[in-house]
């Protein structure tokens, strides 16, 4: 049975059921990490949870890979990628800059992704051949802005102190070319790059959890995306994304010395 875009939409609904009521509650949050501060609130898990079990509803013969709770089926020729809150620390924060992010793999290759932003009511979302944001209840297509150039191009990064050694030196220099560089916003930069507002997001060290759901997104409105070394981005790790093709090949240039 194929996937349509109201199984996804019922997908980002139920996250979003979980998230809401807990936004801006002042919840209690755990640390992942013994050593430094890597975030999940209860909204995380019962997120995750909630969509995993219409996945394993619908679909019992797909694969599932999420931040939360793990991995089943990853050799299965579908695997959801899910991310129930990209953006902790602006959840936590009480900044409206996160979302949840839910891709669909066909042999290791993104089809389908959402980014659902529920306080802002946005749903950012590709399926088959084109990408669309759909804000009460009007579907409106998704372009890149033709932005060719670095100088005129406005980048995203989550921040520059995550670019370690000579990686970080690139990173200062592919800065210092673009018109406007801005930090932060997670999943939401991208959102933005797909509707024509952002032209280049530029991370690294990013899991596949935060970025197959993006990666239709993205090459359906017209954008590129790959890792740094120009291979599929559903890897993860180093990634440049750009509004076109030509404007991707010049952030390469710079990025890679």
């Amino acid at each position: 049975m194929p996937v349509t875009k109201e199984f996804l939409f019922a997908l980002a609904e139920a996250a979003a059921k979980q998230t809401m009521p807990r936004f801006r509650q002042r919840g209690a949050v755990d640390n992942k990490y013994e050593t430094g501060f890597d975030p999940v609130t209860e909204a995380d898990r019962l997120a995750e949870s909630a969509i995993r079990d219409l996945i394993v509803r619908d679909y019992p013969h797909h694969g599932i890979l999420g931040e939360e709770h793990g991995a089943v089926g990853l050799d299965r020729e579908h695997v959801w990628v899910i991310d129930p809150i990209d953006g902790t620390r602006a959840f936590i924060s009480g900044l409206p800059t996160w979302g949840t992010l839910i891709g669909l793999q066909k042999n290791g290759r993104a089809i389908a992704g959402v980014m659902s932003q529920p306080f802002t009511d946005e749903l950012y979302f590709a399926l088959e051949s084109e990408s669309f944001l759909v804000r009460a209840g009007v579907h409106e297509r998704l372009q890149t802005r033709k932005t060719h150039s670095l100088s005129e191009a406005t980048m995203f990064t989550t921040t520059p102190q995550l670019f370690k050694g000579e990686q970080r030196l690139r990173f200062d220099r592919l800065e210092s070319m673009v018109q406007l560089s801005r930090y932060g916003c997670d999943c939401y930069a991208y959102a933005m790059l797909a509707a024509g507002f952002v032209d280049l997001v530029v991370e690294t060290g990013l899991k596949p959890y935060d970025i197959v759901a993006l990666v239709p997104i993205i090459e359906n409105a017209g954008g590129m995306i790959t890792c740094r070394d120009g291979s599929r981005p559903e890897k993860a790790g180093d990634i440049v994304a750009a509004a076109t093709p030509e404007l991707h090949r010049a952030a390469l240039e710079v990025m890679n010395g």
